[in-house]
């Protein structure tokens, strides 16, 4: 099929890549122009991808993809059959689980999105041509009949298809979903639209209204949040609780899959981070308050989110009052072996600290470089491990420093001599 992307950033550009290795014609188009500049993918600065093995998936498709950048929507609308509208649905920066979060709720800001649809429709009724047009952006319920019906052109055949997926494993989320998730106003374009993912993948397309798909949407990335808040709070409860060990139980929930459901994000250690799972709470913690919900949830887990972290770095501040040795934070990316930091719960623990005084270092082997020779160089400090890098697990700590590790994964060999604290596991 010919294919058009609009929008080729962290979620635009590895999906019309993935696309594109499947055999279509793609042809993409980003309003900046440090990307449409560009005349082949591989030139444009992209972040580190991998997959389920931690294997490079990103860089070998930039390099041999056949997608083409073009320099006007007019371009993409003569070119493509579908396509598909990768805008930014941004929030404001303090909502992105970084910082403290403060009193006021917010929802995203749907400018860029209205934009582009707007001028697509114009296009598109200047050439008196039809098109799917396939919005993959996150939204709240209702955000589409609200804001997008005004500017839509009859020539748009509209449909919703949100992705869930992972900044850091975008192609690998991509190419094997749980399900598919399709609004659709259309019946053709639905149609037409599950044609096209037959060529992609085997999971099943879950066809619904365009507001159950925006719910649905955020509904999951909440979720998330919910698990891990969950098995966060169950680790502070083990690490003040004698003869608990949040792995053992947590490893004892998860075998719960007939009526608990699956084992992800059911592990104590950091708080979820990320461009989608903070944000969408917060967005739809407003959205609580302006339907006048009973009891905003979303606020109660954003909150525990925070309170969480908070009880992190007063772990950290016991260890620092009693030896006087300088903070450093192992990890800031927001999950493993990535460089992503969006949303990272580790920054949100660094800003924590240094609002309470503390002066706070920071290292991440994915980000920066503090190594001499490759090889860490242990000093006599407090480490908190932020991120559960792999590569950390092979660092070998003096018999001076402290090491807190959240996430109970430092190997036995390097922790016998050392100050280790592991959370959550008081047997």
């Amino acid at each position: 099929m010919n294919i058009g992307f609009i929008g080729l950033g962290k979620l635009g550009l590895p999906c019309a890549v993935a696309i594109s290795a499947k055999g279509h014609n793609v042809n993409g188009y980003d309003i900046n122009p440090n990307i449409t500049s560009k005349t082949h993918p591989k030139d444009i600065l992209y972040t580190q991808e991998t997959d389920e093995f931690n294997k490079n998936t990103i860089q070998p498709m930039l390099e041999s993809s056949k997608l083409k950048i073009v320099d006007t929507i007019e371009d993409i609308v003569e070119k493509s059959e579908i396509i598909f509208v990768a805008i930014q649905t941004p929030h404001q920066s303090c909502y992105e689980g970084h910082v403290p979060i403060p009193n006021e709720r917010a929802d995203f800001n749907y400018e860029y999105l209205i934009n582009c649809i707007e001028n697509l429709s114009i296009i598109l009724d200047k050439m008196n041509v039809k098109r799917i047009v396939t919005i993959i952006s996150t939204v709240l319920p209702g955000t589409l009949r609200k804001y997008i019906f005004p500017v839509l052109s009859k020539n748009i055949k509209l449909c919703y298809n949100p992705y869930f997926i992972a900044m850091g494993s975008v192609v690998y989320d991509f190419y094997n979903p749980e399900f598919i998730l399709l609004g659709h106003i259309d019946d053709d374009a639905e149609y037409r639209m599950r044609e096209f993912y037959k060529t992609i993948t085997d999971a099943e397309v879950f066809s619904t209204t365009l507001e159950n798909a925006e719910m649905i949407k955020v509904s999951y990335n909440t979720y998330i949040t919910t698990k891990i808040v969950m098995a966060n709070n169950i680790m502070e409860m083990c690490h003040k609780l004698p003869n608990t060990n949040v792995d053992v139980v947590m490893s004892a929930l998860k075998k719960g899959s007939r009526r608990l459901t699956s084992s992800a994000y059911l592990s104590g250690g950091m708080g979820d981070g990320g461009g989608c799972h903070p944000r969408d709470n917060i967005a739809m913690s407003w959205l609580s308050n302006k339907l006048n919900i009973d009891f905003n949830y979303y606020d109660f887990i954003m909150n525990k989110r925070e309170k969480q972290t908070e009880f992190l770095a007063n772990l950290i501040i016991e260890t620092h009052n009693k030896t006087s040795l300088p903070i450093c934070i192992l990890g800031t990316a927001f999950k493993p072996n990535t460089n992503i930091e969006t949303g990272s719960p580790a920054i949100l623990l660094k800003n924590i600290l240094i609002n309470k005084g503390y002066n706070v270092e920071t290292y991440d082997p994915n980000i920066n470089t503090l190594l001499f020779n490759n090889v860490f160089q242990c000093e006599n400090k407090i480490y908190f491990i932020g991120c559960k890098h792999d590569i950390f697990e092979t660092y070998k700590f003096n018999d001076d420093c402290y090491v807190i590790d959240p996430h109970r994964y430092i190997k036995e060999e390097n922790c016998k001599n050392i100050n280790y604290v592991g959370i959550g596991n008081k047997i």
